[in-house]
C-alpha cells in the first residue's frame, strides 16, 4: 500500500513538472506564431490548438477503452507497433492522464490565451477601440472556442470508445517510429 503511494506520488510530482515544461513550450510557441500576424492567422493557430486538445482527449480515452487481446496476435508477428499498443493499454492509466489532463488542459489554458491576443488584434483594426467592443469580442472568440473545444471532445469520445483498437495501433505505430528511428522512450518497457 505504501508502495503505491510512493509511486502515485512520484508520478504526480513528474506530471505536475513535465505540465510546466510543456506549458512553457506553448505558451511560447503559440505567442511567437501569433506576434505580428493578421488576426485570421491568429484564429487558425487557435483552432490547430483546440484540435491538439482534442486529438489528444480522444488518444487518452481510446487507451482506457481498448482491449490488448488483439494486439497479441499482431505483436507475435512482429507487427511494428503492436507491442508498443499493448504497453499503451497497460499503462492505460498514465498514458490517459498525461493525454487528456497534461496535453487536454495545457491546450485548453494556452487556446484561452491566444483567443486573448486574437481578441486584441482584432479590436486593433478599429479606430474607436472602446472597451465595449473588446468585451463583445472576448465573449463570442471564448465561446466559439469553447464550443468546439467541448463540442469536438464530445464528437472525439464517441470514436475513442467506438474505434479504439484502430486508433491505439495507430499511435503504438507512432510510438514505434519514435522511440526506434529517433531512440526517444516515450513508455515504459513491461
Amino acid at each position: 500500500m505504501k508502495s503505491q503511494i510512493k509511486r502515485s506520488i512520484k508520478f504526480s510530482v513528474s506530471i505536475a513538472v513535465i505540465t510546466f515544461v510543456l506549458a512553457a513550450i506553448f505558451s511560447i510557441i503559440s505567442s511567437s506564431l501569433l506576434d505580428g500576424v493578421v488576426w485570421i492567422v491568429g484564429l487558425f493557430i487557435v483552432l490547430v490548438i483546440v484540435l491538439i486538445g482534442v486529438a489528444f482527449d480522444v488518444l487518452g480515452i481510446a487507451s482506457t477503452a481498448a482491449n490488448e487481446t488483439p494486439f497479441h496476435a499482431m505483436a507475435a508477428e512482429k507487427v511494428k507497433g503492436a507491442k508498443e499498443a499493448v504497453n499503451i493499454i497497460r499503462n492505460a492509466d498514465k498514458f490517459a492522464s498525461f493525454c487528456n489532463d497534461v496535453i487536454g488542459d495545457i491546450s485548453g489554458i494556452v487556446s484561452g490565451t491566444a483567443t486573448a491576443i486574437v481578441v486584441i488584434q482584432i479590436a486593433g483594426l478599429f479606430q474607436h477601440n472602446t472597451s465595449t467592443l473588446q468585451i463583445v469580442l472576448s465573449v463570442v472568440l471564448t465561446s466559439i472556442v469553447a464550443a468546439i473545444t467541448v463540442g469536438g471532445k464530445a464528437l472525439g469520445k464517441y470514436f475513442a470508445i467506438n474505434a479504439s483498437t484502430k486508433i491505439i495501433f495507430f499511435a503504438g505505430k507512432v510510438i514505434y517510429v519514435l522511440e526506434s528511428k529517433f531512440k526517444l522512450k516515450i513508455l515504459p518497457k513491461n
